[in-house]
């Protein structure tokens, strides 16, 4: 598994759905269909999203501040 950062190619929005599938070895298009079928179920799937848009560092970030 690779570490968890939002990926610079292949983002639709804010690359979250991206770098969760990189993250499970999964497809992109898989995680955002997951997502989006997650939204018709009660909870806070928009609140997580975005919480985890501001936290997970972008790519080319993560790769500045690797040690």
């Amino acid at each position: 598994m690779s570490s968890l950062a939002r990926p610079t190619n292949g983002r639709m929005i804010g690359g979250v759905c991206a770098a969760l599938a990189r993250r499970f070895g999964t497809s992109a298009t898989t995680m955002r269909v997951i997502f989006v079928l997650s939204c018709l179920l009660p909870g806070p799937q928009f609140l997580l999203y975005i919480a985890l848009w501001v936290l997970l560092p972008s790519e080319d970030k993560a790769a500045r501040t690797a040690w």
